[in-house]
Parts: structure tokens; sequence; C-alpha cells
């Protein structure tokens, strides 16, 4: 009697280092059809370092329709790291309102240019052991910044990316900063850079934490779909 001497779980992982190709083209197709992310959208418009920092530090825990109002209002008055000194956190507290938590990022936006001067000239860092030394910025923050402030490779792992790429089968993990680890093993640099952008579009638009739209997915087939509930599977 022959047994099957087959591991599953390698299989399953030949399988999306085999599919992982297909799916990012996909998922770049389908960036090109959403409304670009807000950080992004701010990196496309200015091409600022600083204005892309702020951005991605007022849209922690925030929609990116509120954060796109909230950052055309500050940047009004805004224009550069030491402007911040200008104002009391009073005054930032109502220029960045309504985002999330807004009276947290006021304080850490006040603290911005202090920590900017004293360790780094002033200018905005790159590299992910700097950025998270600033006020208000951690890993996440650091990550999406150095990619698409900077263009180097890092991968920001949000609520987006943990819930797609566990959905997916790519990777399984417990929370987010496992999933950035597994990632960093396993995903190829060259996807790095997108994976973030790509990723938030597809959640935000397709991939929804409560029924994504399977009937509708154009990666249906490379999904494992792991632990979803959703009337819109395929017939």
């Amino acid at each position: 009697m022959q047994h099957n001497t087959q591991n599953p779980t390698r299989d399953l992982q030949e399988t999306f280092m085999n599919n992982i190709d297909k799916i990012y083209l996909e998922l770049e197709k389908q960036f090109k059809k959403f409304k670009t992310p807000v950080v992004d959208l701010i990196e496309i418009q200015t091409k600022d370092p600083f204005k892309v920092l702020i951005t991605t530090i007022l849209s922690a825990r925030t929609k990116d329709e509120t954060t796109a109002k909230v950052v055309e209002k500050l940047f009004k008055h805004i224009k550069n790291a030491d402007d911040l000194s200008k104002y009391s956190i009073e005054e930032i507290e109502r220029m960045i309102y309504p985002a999330g938590f807004y009276r947290n990022k006021a304080k850490s936006l006040k603290k911005l240019p202090k920590v900017l001067n004293d360790e780094f000239q002033g200018k905005i860092p790159e590299e992910i052991d700097d950025l998270i030394k600033l006020p208000g910025v951690g890993r996440k923050t650091a990550n999406l910044v150095r990619a698409v402030a900077f263009k180097k490779p890092a991968i920001c792992v949000d609520v987006h990316v943990h819930r797609i790429c566990n959905r997916l089968g790519y990777v399984k993990a417990k929370n987010p900063l496992e999933t950035e680890f597994a990632l960093r093993k396993k995903l190829p640099l060259e996807y790095w850079l997108n994976i973030n952008s790509y990723l938030v579009a597809f959640g935000q638009n397709h991939c929804k934490p409560i029924n994504p739209k399977c009937n509708t997915c154009s990666i249906y087939n490379e999904c494992k779909k792991i632990n979803v509930k959703t009337k819109f599977y395929k017939e």
C-alpha cells in the first residue's frame, strides 16, 4: 500500500510562490481602477517627504476621505517642520480635527521640529530605525514613509495588508508585526515598494473585512479564503 508522503503545507507554499507574480500583477491592474490612497496621492502631488510623513501620521485610525480634508487644511498653514513650532498644541488640534486621536497626534506634531533639528539636521530620515525615533511614528508609519517618500524597500503592514495576506493564505500570522516579518522572508523584494498601496486600495474597495466581494474577485482562484464569511461567494 502506497502512502502519500506529500507535505500539504509545503505544496501550499510552493503554489503561492508560483502564483504571487500573478496576484501582484492583478493587484497592480486593480490599483489603477481604484481611488489612490491618500498617502500615495500626497507623494504624487508634492514629492515632499515631510508632507508624506505628516499625512501618514494623520491617516492612522482615520478614513482616507477625512485625512485628505485634514491635510488640505493643515498644509495651508504648515509648509515644513519648523512651521509647526509657530503654533500651540491647541491650534494644531483645531487644524487636524477631525482626524482620529487628533489630540495625541497634535502633541506628536508639536514635538516633531525639535527632534528633527536635534537629531537629523532638520531632514526626514530614510531608515526605519531613525524614523521610529520621531514622535508619533511606529513601524507601520516608518515603513510606509520609507517606501512612498524615498522609494526604498520596506513593507508597511496595516490592517488591510495583514488581513488580505492572511486571507489569501500567503502568510499565517497573528498580528501585523508577525505579518511584516513573514512577508520580509518570502515576498520578492521587487514587490515591497508597492504592496502596501495595492493591498490598501484593494482592501478599501473590494476585499473588505466583512462581506468581501468574492463573486467579482479577479484573484478568486488564487485565494485560500481563510476565515472568509461572505454572501458574495461565486456560485
